[in-house]
């Protein structure tokens, strides 16, 4: 059981990483018109008609969501890094048990940088345009926000499973 939880745990984990490093390095998070032209920009740069510009409002939250995405991700590998290891070192609950947590924590950062643009989106930019949404870098965060939570539960399951289980204990 423990391996198919830890399994379970480190699959949604390493599809948590990507979701993650793809939301925060695409540039889809937000969708609008500007000036008649179709625009979008993510959490480091801004495009229109397909011409990128680096951001050149420089505000706190641009910083902080980036920030703790950054850390999200960090999280997120060493949560799969610690899943995997515990496979290829035979059972290690001690890493199970570090690599769910390192995964709830990844999902907590990403949750809090997703609850920073949302709030600012909707309070700044949804009074500056009109014709606005939020687009699918975004949408994807908030997809591997989910999956490192069920990564996280299944991994600290799999080693409270692990702990509970009475050792096997082989006769000659």
């Amino acid at each position: 059981m423990l391996y198919t939880l830890a399994g379970g745990g480190t699959l949604c984990g390493l599809a948590a990483l990507v979701l993650l490093i793809v939301s925060t390095a695409t540039d889809f998070w937000m969708q609008y018109r500007y000036s008649g032209a179709s625009a979008n920009q993510g959490l480091w740069r801004f495009c229109i008609n397909h011409k990128c510009h680096a951001h050149t409002i420089t505000v706190a939250f641009w910083d902080a969501t980036r920030a703790f995405m950054l850390l999200a991700v960090l999280s997120c590998f060493a949560g799969v890094v610690l899943g995997l290891s515990a496979f290829a070192n035979g059972t290690k609950s001690r890493r199970v048990r570090m690599g769910g947590i390192a995964l709830l924590l990844s999902g907590f950062l990403a949750l809090l940088a997703l609850a920073i643009y949302t709030g600012v989106t909707v309070n700044f930019f949804g009074k500056r345009f009109l014709d606005w949404r939020f687009s699918w870098s975004y949408i994807l965060g908030w997809v591997a926000i989910i999956l490192t939570f069920v990564a996280g539960v299944f991994q600290l399951c799999a080693y409270q499973k692990n702990i509970s289980e009475p050792p096997n204990i082989q006769e000659s």
